[in-house]
C-alpha cells in the first residue's frame, strides 16, 4: 500500500466533481499520483447520497494511501429563495457526513444578499453560520469559505463576500469560533490585484484548506488600458480588441505566476497541516482534451515544490 511519509503532511491532490460517479473517476485517475480528493457540489447534492458515497469512495482512496480531504457545497445559502434553503441543507448534511468520509472540513462560499455591499451581509452571515458552525465543532468539523469573488465587488455581487481580507475580519468577528476559516488559493488575490504572500503571515490560523490554482497577470495590459476594459461581440478595430483582452488569466499551478516553492514554505513553517487540491477547469490553454495533462503537470510541480521524494538522513 502507497502512505505518504515524512514531509508529505502537506498533500497534493485534486478536486472531485461530487456525484454518484465519483469513485469511478476518482479510480481512473488515482494512478497519477494524487495524494487527496476534495469531492465538490454545486449549490445541492442533487441524486447523491452521501452515505452511499462515502461507502464507495473510501475503501478505494484508502487502499492507495490517499484521503478524501474535503467536502464542498458551492451555493448562496445566504438568500431567502428556494435554492438557497437547498443550499443550506446541503451544508448541514455535507457536517453530519464529513466523518464518514474521514475528513474534518466541509467547504464553500459565504454566499452573499445579491446586489448588496458586503457589509450588508454580516447579519444574515451569522444567522446562518454561527448554528452551522457550532453543528460543525459538535462533530469535530471546520467550515472553510474559498475566496472566490464570483465576480463580485465589495458593492455589489451574487455568490460570495469571503473574498476580501477586510470582509473575513468582520465575518470572524461576527462568528467568533475556532472551527471557521478559510479555503485559500492565492489565485483569487492576484484577480484583485492583492499580494496573496502576507496573507499566509496574517492568516495562517484561518487556512483550513487551500486550492491549488494560480493567476497570470499582464501588467503591459494594466498599465495601458487599466482593468475595467469590457468584452464586446462586435469589435472591429483591432486595437480595440487588445484594449479589451483580459488583463487576468486563471492558471492551473505551474503556468501562473506564484511561487508555489514560497508558499509550500510558508504555509509549512505557519503549521498547516493538509491538502493542496488542485482546481482545474479554469486554464485557458490546457483545457478540454488537455485538462488532466495539466492537472497531471500541476501535481508533479506542486510535488517539486514541496520537495520531490523524501530521502532519509544518514544514521
Amino acid at each position: 500500500m502507497k502512505t505518504c511519509e515524512h514531509h508529505q503532511d502537506i498533500r497534493i491532490g485534486t478536486l472531485v466533481p461530487g456525484s454518484p460517479g465519483s469513485a469511478e473517476y476518482i479510480r481512473q485517475i488515482l494512478p497519477h499520483g494524487f495524494e487527496s480528493f476534495s469531492l465538490t457540489f454545486w449549490e445541492t447534492l442533487g441524486d447523491t447520497g452521501l452515505e452511499a458515497l462515502a461507502e464507495s469512495v473510501v475503501p478505494l482512496v484508502e487502499e492507495n494511501g490517499a484521503v478524501i480531504s474535503s467536502l464542498g457545497v458551492f451555493g448562496n445559502p445566504l438568500e431567502h429563495d428556494e435554492m438557497a434553503g437547498v443550499t443550506r441543507e446541503a451544508f448541514k448534511a455535507a457536517i453530519l457526513n464529513a466523518k464518514a468520509f474521514g475528513c474534518d472540513i466541509v467547504a464553500g462560499f459565504a454566499g452573499r444578499l445579491r446586489g448588496q455591499p458586503i457589509h450588508a451581509s454580516m447579519d444574515r452571515f451569522r444567522e446562518v453560520f454561527l448554528p452551522l458552525t457550532e453543528l460543525a465543532g459538535e462533530h469535530g468539523v471546520r467550515i472553510a469559505f474559498e475566496n472566490c469573488d464570483m465576480g463580485g465587488t465589495w458593492q455589489s455581487g451574487d455568490w460570495n463576500i469571503a473574498h476580501n481580507p477586510a470582509a473575513w475580519e468582520m465575518m470572524f468577528e461576527a462568528v467568533p469560533l475556532p472551527n471557521i476559516g478559510l479555503e485559500w488559493e492565492p489565485c483569487h488575490q492576484l484577480v484583485s490585484l492583492i499580494d496573496p504572500m502576507p496573507q499566509l503571515d496574517d492568516w495562517m490560523d484561518r487556512i483550513f484548506h487551500v486550492h491549488g490554482k494560480d493567476a497570470t497577470v499582464f501588467w503591459d495590459r494594466i498599465r495601458k488600458y487599466g482593468i475595467h476594459s469590457s468584452v464586446h461581440e462586435d469589435i472591429a478595430r483591432p486595437s480595440v480588441a487588445q484594449a479589451v483582452k483580459p488583463f487576468v488569466y486563471h492558471r492551473t499551478p505551474g503556468f501562473g505566476d506564484s511561487d508555489w516553492t514560497a508558499i509550500l514554505s510558508k504555509l509549512r513553517m505557519g503549521g498547516f497541516r493538509g491538502s493542496i487540491d488542485i482546481e482545474g477547469w479554469h486554464d485557458p490553454v490546457y483545457k478540454d482534451e488537455l485538462e488532466m495533462t495539466g492537472q497531471v503537470h500541476a501535481l508533479n510541480y506542486l510535488k517539486r515544490c514541496r520537495g520531490g521524494a523524501f530521502v532519509p538522513n544518514p544514521v
